[in-house]
């Protein structure tokens, strides 16, 4: 029932805009009368179906908050001028992450410069600091010489890893102000995007998302699951990388910004568990021929065809 508005039965961006059709227009129609609104809740009903091109940006800011005041405006030129002013041996990282990441990225190359814009100011915002308080972790320390006070450090809390930017790098397609980008980032990795590499018991949490996905693999293809299980394979081990990423960067463009339209209506990532289960579904008839982990990941490696809400309806509401 949870999910409901995704079933086939009710039409959905992703799938019955692909066609000219009045849907299209009727949800065009609904989304302007939901941003005239200016509510977040009705935002993120709204989102459950999926949002059109020309209002997700808008959308996405209704539905998190990240409406840009001058307060943000002055408070993002006051990271720059930190970024400017002290070099942190996480810019290394972050410089690291642009040539090995995004720079490699044929999906998104072009975005570098927003990388650096966003980044940079990220691990010096002190107020990315408030989601710790979920956590059973606590942010990272330093003593500095000849000083027995400790420091967090980075100021963010957050050390950038390898894949990092992959957090930001779709936004770059809806947002040209590095401003507006960069409280929407802030705003979706303070909400959802640090449950997928930190420790914690949350049901959102990258423990929680793992098991889910082992038990309605187990449920859905169990063929599947001990056919993996019978040569020693652990399914898990070939999805954990997509779901720390959110998808972005193995899924097309245009489908992670479907797939996360539905994060945000459902206010979940439980449903990146679920698109798991549907692409080892989708993929079935030659997982049940591998005999090798090479032979899996293989099979697994591109993504970029994937259709992410039709796969989503089948493996929810099919047999």
């Amino acid at each position: 029932r949870f999910y409901e508005p995704l079933h086939i039965k009710n039409p959905q961006i992703g799938v019955d805009d692909s066609l000219p059709s009045t849907f299209e227009l009727v949800h065009e129609q609904e989304a302007k009368e939901v941003i005239s609104l200016d509510s977040s809740e009705r935002a993120q009903q709204f989102l459950r179906r999926g949002c059109p091109l020309g209002y997700r940006a808008r959308l996405w800011a209704l539905c998190l908050n990240a409406k840009v005041t001058e307060h943000d405006r002055l408070y993002y030129e006051q990271l720059k001028s930190f970024v400017a002013e002290n070099e942190y041996m996480t810019d290394q990282l972050i410089c690291k992450e642009v040539q090995l990441t995004a720079s490699n990225d044929d999906m998104h190359f072009v975005f570098c410069d927003y990388t650096y814009q966003i980044l940079l100011p990220f691990t010096r915002d002190q107020t990315v600091l408030s989601h710790f308080k979920t956590m059973l972790g606590s942010p990272p320390r330093i003593i500095i010489k000849n000083s027995k006070e400790t420091y967090i450090y980075p100021p963010s809390g957050v050390i950038p890893f390898h894949g990092f930017s992959m957090y930001m790098l779709p936004l770059c397609y809806l947002y040209d102000d590095p401003v507006t980008l960069y409280v929407t980032f802030r705003q979706l990795y303070i909400r959802y995007f640090y449950k997928l590499h930190t420790i914690s018991d949350e049901n959102s949490g990258i423990l929680c998302l793992c098991l889910l996905f082992e038990r309605l693999l187990q449920t859905k293809e169990p063929e599947i699951f001990f056919h993996l299980k019978s040569f020693g394979a652990q399914p898990v081990r070939f999805i954990f990388k997509w779901l720390v990423r959110a998808f972005s960067g193995f899924l097309a463009p245009d489908q992670v910004l479907l797939l996360w339209d539905r994060i945000l209506g459902f206010d979940s990532l439980e449903i990146l568990s679920v698109l798991a289960v549907a692409i080892f579904s989708y993929r079935r008839t030659n997982l049940l021929l591998v005999k090798t982990n090479a032979d899996v990941e293989a099979v697994l490696a591109d993504l970029t065809s994937i259709r992410v809400i039709s796969l989503l309806q089948m493996v929810m509401f099919t047999n």
